[in-house]
Order: structure tokens, then C-alpha cells, then sequence
């Protein structure tokens, strides 16, 4: 029981910050609906896809994993503002395992990435997508899986890093090419074989080849279709949840060490 209650603990701290900076929110929602805008739109008239999917369709679950993807890694970014502030020796320091530690930070950063996606999936229906309840609630489950990977993926990084500067520095240089390396704008198949390679290590590639299989409704053989089963993308998306939390409560105990 005492762990669960610093598992709620941490995650409901992280959350209630969440909740409270609204500016935080709709910077959040914004850059998606301008990518869907301006992008979407843009590329529609050069990228033909010759099966009548509108482009801005096919980059909406992209847009959905863009959303969780910066989501899930900024919520990390309170551990290294809680070790700079003396917060985080405080939590160190209580007779609470590490692991509950994490587990509150993962499932914050998942809810706070899953609400975001939600409130996106809100344009279903402006953007011509098929409204089908079973469809957005697996697009949802996909959703927050996706951001439990990323989360637990972000609490790596920040556990060893010291100052806000590098792990923005480092961010930068991580998000990028997992959004372009997933299969969001272009499909996976195309790519050259070496970056062929790491995307298929990359989970966002798996997260939104999901969503796209709950959202898009898109006719057999199409050239904008999905890259994987189903089935194998919850599977990957689950096997990488689990050993990104392992890992990172294990460098979160090193961190702790240091």
C-alpha cells in the first residue's frame, strides 16, 4: 500500500501541474492543428495516393503521435526541474521503492499525453475520417500505450542528465527523427533500407501504425496503407513498454546512487 500511495502521489503532482497551465495546453493542441493545416493541406495537392485518401487523412494519426511524442517526453522533464529544485532528494530520500517512483512518473506522462491525444480526436469528424466509436477507442488504447513507451523512454534520458539546457539539447536531437522515422508522413516501406531498419526499432512507428488501422478507412493494396498487423504493433508497443520501465527504473536507481 505504501507504494501504490507514492505511485498516486507523484502521478496526481504531475497531473494537478499539468491541469494548471493551460498556456501549456493549448501550445500543445495548436502545433498539431497548424501541421494539419498548413501541411496537410500543402502536401495534399502534390502527394496522390490514386485510391481518393485525402493526404491530411493519412497524416492525421501521424499528427496524433506527434502530439503524444513531445507530450510524453516534456512530462519528463520534471525530474531533472525536481533535482535542480532539491524536490526530487526529498522523494529519494522516503522509504518508498524506486520503482514507484518511475511508475508514477510513466503513468503521468501517459495521462497527460492520452488527454492531448483526445482532445485531438475531436477533428475526426471535420476532417471526413469515418466516426466509428470502436475505431476511436482503439485508436485511444493505442494512444496510450504509445505514450507509456515514450514516457518511460523520456525518464531515461532525464534520470542522467543534471541540466534543463542538455536535456533539451538532447530531446531535440531524439524527437525528430523518431517522428520522421514512424511511418507519420511517408510509409515505412519506402524508406531506404538502413533508415528502413531504424524505424522498425522505433515505437512511434508502431503507435501510429495502430492508429492508423483504427482510424484510416483505407481499401486493400492501397499505397498509403498500414506497414504492420495490428496484432504485432500492440505487441511490440507492449514488449517496449515493459523494458523501458525496467530500464528506466534501473538508471533512475543509478541516477539516485550518483
Amino acid at each position: 500500500m505504501r507504494h501504490l500511495r507514492a505511485i498516486h502521489v507523484v502521478f496526481l503532482r504531475d497531473f494537478k501541474k499539468f491541469l494548471r497551465e493551460r498556456s501549456r495546453l493549448l501550445g500543445a493542441l495548436a502545433r498539431p492543428v497548424v501541421w494539419l493545416l498548413l501541411l496537410g493541406v500543402g502536401l495534399s495537392q502534390i502527394v496522390q495516393s490514386g485510391d481518393g485518401v485525402p493526404y491530411e487523412q493519412y497524416l492525421f494519426p501521424g499528427v496524433l503521435g506527434m502530439t503524444i511524442l513531445f507530450a510524453a517526453f516534456m512530462s519528463s522533464i520534471s525530474i531533472i526541474w525536481d533535482r535542480e529544485f532539491g524536490f526530487l532528494k526529498e522523494i529519494l530520500v522516503a522509504p518508498v521503492a524506486r520503482w514507484a517512483i518511475v511508475f508514477g512518473k510513466a503513468l503521468s506522462g501517459t495521462a497527460i499525453a492520452t488527454v492531448q491525444a483526445l482532445l485531438l480526436m475531436l477533428l475526426v469528424p471535420f476532417l471526413g475520417l469515418p466516426f466509428r466509436p470502436l475505431g476511436v477507442l482503439g485508436a485511444a488504447g493505442a494512444a496510450a500505450l504509445t505514450a507509456l513507451c515514450l514516457s518511460a523512454l523520456g525518464i531515461c534520458l532525464a534520470s542522467r542528465l543534471r541540466t534543463l539546457e542538455s536535456f533539451n539539447v538532447l530531446v531535440n536531437f531524439v524527437l525528430m527523427p523518431m517522428f520522421f522515422l514512424s511511418g507519420a508522413m511517408y510509409p515505412v516501406s519506402r524508406l531506404p533500407e538502413p533508415l528502413g531498419i531504424v524505424a522498425h526499432l522505433n515505437p512511434m512507428t508502431y503507435g501510429i501504425d495502430a492508429m492508423k488501422h483504427c482510424l484510416l478507412d483505407l481499401p486493400p493494396g492501397s499505397a498509403l496503407g498500414q506497414d504492420f498487423p495490428l496484432g504485432w504493433d500492440l505487441l511490440f508497443l507492449a514488449g517496449f513498454a515493459l523494458g523501458a520501465l525496467a530500464f528506466a527504473t534501473w538508471s533512475f536507481e543509478r541516477s539516485g546512487r550518483d
